[in-house]
């Protein structure tokens, strides 16, 4: 529920894309498309796992036009590629909008990762696994980001990836999963290089240098084409680096927290079918990599900029392809359950 400053009720929302657990609750039959004008722009607001689907939360954006979105949450952290504060600061990226994510902090249930997040940049966010005290987020944003000069052009996701001939290296693919998608991956058996993997329509190219190959740890690429399953059902494309939790190549794809090996260039592409796409950078230690090391640029790279090496955790191009969804019954095309 939202309240003005006379404390009049102006907006209420109802949850319409429940996660998996959530069978003891209801839905409305439609979803809403709960907007709000403010004296400094124009608002919605949709809750946790409705940040995974077409509606409402890119309808809000990409039909009602709004500047911010509003965002309480329950988010369990689900590393390598769905931790809270990367996740939500690359869709505000990804959207155009200025993101207030409110997330419960519940350390026993991995919930945490609240932020502020806008176009441009994260303004500011709070990660704590150690404690379970809160912390108030104060920022200040641009109202209205879409007028601004800065404002990020539209990205043609595939644009490079498309012009991009594998490289003729020999590589070993294999096989791992990541919460329960089974991805193909290759290991990076050299301080530096390029390598493609494909799955289905998309292939995903990087080319990357190390400061130094250590023998302590292994890092692979990954790609992912497919309907993922599990606790919901949803398309997704993701081009992936990360370290794997071990020198073991089947750790690939599981939890880890810290990193050694240093990159002091990248640059990580895909040849997606969908204009949402959400870039990820995480450093060890589970932090946000700062702004000024890395760009997103028009043609869809995710590429390393600045010439500072970055103990890399994962970097994602995580995409969605909503048109490929599950249709709820009686319901049209980019709604998943």
């Amino acid at each position: 529920m939202v309240f003005d400053s006379e404390g009049r009720l102006v907006a209420r929302y109802h949850k319409y894309n429940l996660f998996a657990t959530e069978v003891q609750f209801d839905f409305p039959k439609d979803s809403e498309f709960v907007t709000f004008d403010t004296p400094f722009g124009k608002f919605a607001v949709f809750t946790c796992f409705d940040i995974f689907s077409h509606n409402p939360a890119v309808m809000v954006v990409d039909e009602f036009q709004v500047d911010s979105v509003l965002y309480p949450t329950a988010w369990y952290n689900t590393l390598p590629l769905l931790s809270a504060v990367p996740f939500h600061s690359a869709w505000a990226r990804a959207m155009g909008v200025n993101l207030l994510a409110a997330n419960t902090h519940n350390t026993s249930m991995h919930m945490t990762g609240s932020g502020i997040y806008t176009p441009e940049a994260v303004k500011v966010y709070h990660y704590d696994m150690e404690t379970e005290s809160g912390q108030l987020l104060l920022s200040e944003l641009k109202s209205r980001p879409r007028g601004e000069p800065t404002y990020p052009a539209a990205i043609d996701w595939s644009a490079y990836a498309r012009g991009v001939k594998p490289s003729t290296a020999e590589q070993s693919d294999f096989r791992g999963m990541i919460y329960f998608d089974e991805f193909i991956f290759t290991e990076l058996k050299r301080n530096a290089g390029n390598y493609t993997v494909c799955q289905k329509d998309l292939c995903c190219h990087l080319t990357y240098k190390m400061s130094e190959k250590r023998t302590d740890e292994v890092y692979a690429l990954g790609v992912f084409d497919g309907l993922h399953t599990v606790e919901g059902q949803y398309y997704l494309q993701i081009c992936t680096l990360l370290k794997c939790q071990t020198t073991d190549l089947r750790t690939c794809g599981e939890p880890v927290g810290s990193a050694f090996t240093k990159f002091e260039e990248f640059s990580l592409s895909g040849t997606f079918g969908t204009s949402y796409v959400f870039p990820q950078m995480v450093l060890s230690g589970s932090q946000l990599a700062p702004e000024g090391h890395y760009e997103v640029l028009g043609d869809g790279r995710l590429k390393s900029r600045g010439g500072v090496p970055l103990p890399i955790l994962v970097m994602a191009l995580y995409g969605r392809v909503f048109e490929k969804d599950p249709l709820r019954l009686g319901q049209g095309p980019g709604k998943s359950p």
